[in-house]
């Protein structure tokens, strides 16, 4: 009679050490497959929001052209507009280009064009004559109110296949892309 020296390795060959080896490659596979699944929707998602913002930007404008204000003419009097509204010193040219993120050559350029409409003016400071500052007009204060009358229509007709519930929902999912608190939850700003 033969005795035989058990091996576990050679006896089992579908063992722990075996099975673990064998999950590997369907693990990866899976792993893979969700990662894929996870990219082709972030691409499918990514276009689905340049697509949806090309389409609001081209509804404001439409909105903005019998305003006869250019689209950086009016994010020059929307800055303006949150300075005036926060009761904070007008902004110098210098500040506005920050804001703005241009440079300053193009904000004297925008300041000209609306200056020339009355609705900005540039004012001296108090307190350093040699500084120049930007201010809203009552004129830029009622195109101001039209630029925001112009893209909440816009804003409307894009978001017109959603109810109530939907806008709140897509508004809280983008308040957590945009990394803000979405409005009414009640947490500070």
């Amino acid at each position: 009679m033969e005795t035989r020296t058990a091996d576990p390795a050679a006896e089992a060959p579908h063992g722990p050490a075996t099975a673990v080896e064998a999950e590997l490659p369907e693990a990866a596979g899976a792993t893979t497959a969700a990662s894929d699944r996870r990219d082709d929707l972030t691409g499918r998602l990514s276009d689905q929001l340049l697509g949806l913002s090309r389409r609001l930007h081209r509804a404001q404008r439409r909105r903005l052209d019998p305003l006869g204000i250019t689209p950086a003419q009016a994010r020059l009097l929307r800055a303006l507009s949150h300075w005036d509204a926060h009761g904070a010193e007008p902004p110098r040219m210098a500040d506005l280009a920050q804001r703005l993120e241009v440079v300053p050559r193009a904000v004297t350029t925008l300041v000209d064009a609306l200056e020339e409409r009355r609705l900005v003016r540039r004012a001296p400071d108090p307190s350093n004559r040699r500084v120049i500052r930007i201010q809203l007009t009552e004129g830029g204060r009622g195109a101001v109110q039209e630029l925001r009358q112009a893209r909440r229509t816009a804003a409307a007709e894009i978001l017109s296949p959603l109810d109530d519930d939907g806008r709140a929902a897509l508004t809280r999912l983008l308040a957590v892309l945009d990394q803000e608190e979405p409005e009414g939850t009640g947490a500070p700003h």
